[in-house]
């Protein structure tokens, strides 16, 4: 087949054709909550970019536990998210400004830190058992003695 004669000088290597639009990046199936472990720049991708809006909307589903690790040295922090602040909302503060407001966690270098779910209930369990599992884990941990902890 031959090319038209007006076709033959013009550029094909799609330089010259317009960007209509750009696809969205595939969604990352979740691996759940008992396999979840994040550095803090895969936390800040999972907060923010759209492929996980999956996970953003399991985290915001749960209250519960979770384990904070400084990899530096494997000091623990172990946290909770309970009444009206999702696991989501705690770990979205911590994606912002590294520490989530917590006096023991300013001065971590972000970059050293490992986010992950402990244990997850429905928003709807009493405060007071999740009370109860922060500090079972706490001594579990004994992250009140050797890790991040003030109380």
């Amino acid at each position: 087949m031959a090319i038209p004669a007006h076709l033959e000088d013009e550029r094909h290597d799609g330089a010259s054709y317009p960007v209509v639009g750009i696809a969205d990046a595939e969604p990352i199936p979740s691996s759940g909550f008992d396999r979840l472990v994040l550095n803090h720049i895969q936390l800040q991708a999972v907060m923010r970019e759209h492929r996980y809006a999956s996970w953003r909307t399991a985290l915001a589903s749960v209250v519960g536990i979770y384990l904070i690790t400084d990899t530096r040295d494997g000091r623990h922090y172990v946290g909770k998210a309970d009444g009206e602040e999702s696991i989501w909302q705690r770990w979205n503060a911590y994606a912002t400004n590294g520490h989530g407001g917590n006096v023991e966690l300013r001065h971590l270098d972000p970059s050293s830190c490992r986010f992950s779910p402990l244990r997850v209930f429905d928003p709807s369990t009493p405060t007071r058992d999740i009370d109860i599992a922060e500090s079972h884990f706490k001594d579990a941990l004994d992250s009140r003695r050797h890790g991040l902890h003030r109380n």
